[in-house]
């Protein structure tokens, strides 16, 4: 009877902490909604990136509230949080610090390294395109790494450690593209679209008054990490594993592949975008309220994680071929 009773409380307890963590996850949407609006989509898609552990990278013109919906979803989440403008005169020190000559009152010298504002929880990188490239790869290696090497020495950045990047679809005057490797680090990228007439109509009546909208922290620090332990836990049936498989392996112009695919391909996904797809629909089947993610997150979510690790042909632009159409075949009969 004892034996009975501590293993059916062993089984409840992961679903005890489920239950929580859901409905925390809960709540944090809501407070975060309660000053974002019309963003639900793209706030969701944020949440499920961090959540996985990844970095996000955010498109839209401005005035979409993309500076404000970091800001608020790092207050929710119990964060640090820090901005970078990134300008072409922007260097490699300003992102990540750097060793500065120090003399005691006795006159002995030394280094002292003074950290960048990349040791924070969550670096907002405003207008990544507009660093140049030598201050982009800069956040190579803390993106994957999670560490910076300076003067020969290593200095881990403060866990839970993500980038929240946003570029300007628009402006193109003055920026530098992205390379394929910097783009892979990022587990999604996100389009903030114009919000409808209703969000719109609540943006301009709550920001053009003087009742301040003020929202409250629903985690700590640690909890984050603790999430994300959580979904990599989340088991994962064989029929989203081969699902994730298949879009993915149709994107490269070889073996099935669709016609549309071979045509106009010209750079497909490797297998970061498997491994980044895996851990989005887990974490999108947390966020939902479910213990398991289906074939349908798989679906839902390719588009996200796809395209920015695909690079489509000069033809495509003269059959009017997009990255979604792409993505539409890719998914198709799955």
């Amino acid at each position: 009877m004892s034996n009975s009773k501590t293993a059916k409380d062993a089984d409840s307890a992961p679903m005890e902490q489920l239950e929580k963590v859901q409905n925390q996850l809960q709540q944090a949407r809501e407070e975060v909604r309660s000053v974002i609006f019309g963003q639900d989509q793209a706030l969701d898609r944020v949440f499920m990136t961090l959540m996985s552990g990844g970095h996000v990278l955010l498109i839209g013109v401005p005035g979409l509230a993309k500076t404000l919906m970091v800001e608020t979803v790092a207050k929710v989440l119990g964060l640090d949080s820090t901005r970078i403008q990134c300008t072409p005169d922007l260097m490699p020190a300003d992102v990540i610090g750097s060793e500065i000559l120090e003399e005691t009152e006795k006159g002995k010298r030394s280094f002292r390294f003074v950290k960048g504002p990349v040791f924070t929880n969550l670096l907002m990188v405003d207008e990544i395109n507009r660093a140049s490239p030598r201050t982009q790869s800069a956040l190579l290696q803390a993106m994957q790494e999670r560490e910076v090497s300076v003067s020969g020495h290593t200095h881990n950045l403060p866990q839970p450690f993500h980038v929240l990047a946003t570029q300007n679809p628009l402006e193109q005057e003055g920026t530098y593209p992205l390379p394929e490797a910097q783009l892979d680090r990022f587990l999604m990228q996100i389009d903030i679209d114009y919000p409808d007439e209703d969000a719109e109509k609540q943006v301009i009546l709550t920001t053009t008054s003087n009742v301040a909208r003020t929202v409250k922290s629903v985690f700590k620090k640690d909890d984050l990490t603790n999430i994300q332990n959580l979904v990599r836990d989340m088991p994962v049936g064989e029929a989203v594993v081969d699902a994730i498989l298949t879009v993915v392996r149709r994107a490269r112009p070889d073996g099935d592949a669709p016609q549309i695919v071979r045509d106009y391909v010209s750079w497909p996904p490797g297998p970061r975008a498997s491994q980044a797809l895996m851990l989005a629909c887990r974490a999108k089947a947390l966020l939902d309220g479910r213990t398991a993610p289906s074939p349908d997150d798989v679906i839902d979510l390719a588009e996200p994680v796809l395209k920015h690790r695909m690079a489509l042909n000069y033809q495509s632009r003269a059959d009017g071929v997009t990255l979604r159409h792409i993505v539409e075949a890719l998914t198709k009969d799955i």
